[in-house]
C-alpha cells in the first residue's frame, strides 16, 4: 500500500485542466503545409582580412643584413 497519497483537491486541479483543455480542443485543428514556392535565402557576406604584422628591431636587423636568404 501506498502510504503518503494525498487526495487532491479541485482548486489544485485547475491549473492542469486549464493548459490540457484547450490542448484537447484544438489537437485536430492544426494544419502544417509545405510552401509551393521553394524558401530562398539571399546572403551577401563580404569577408576582408587585414594582416597586421610588425618585426622586432632585432630581427628586421638580421633580414637587412641577409636578404637573400628571405
Amino acid at each position: 500500500m501506498i502510504a503518503n497519497v494525498k487526495k487532491m483537491r479541485w482548486s489544485e486541479m485547475m491549473p492542469a485542466a486549464a493548459i490540457a483543455a484547450p490542448a484537447l480542443l484544438l489537437g485536430g485543428c492544426i494544419n502544417i503545409t509545405a510552401p509551393d514556392k521553394p524558401i530562398v535565402i539571399d546572403l551577401n557576406i563580404s569577408i576582408t582580412q587585414e594582416v597586421v604584422y610588425r618585426l622586432d628591431s632585432k630581427a628586421q636587423s638580421v633580414i637587412q643584413q641577409n636578404p637573400g636568404v628571405f
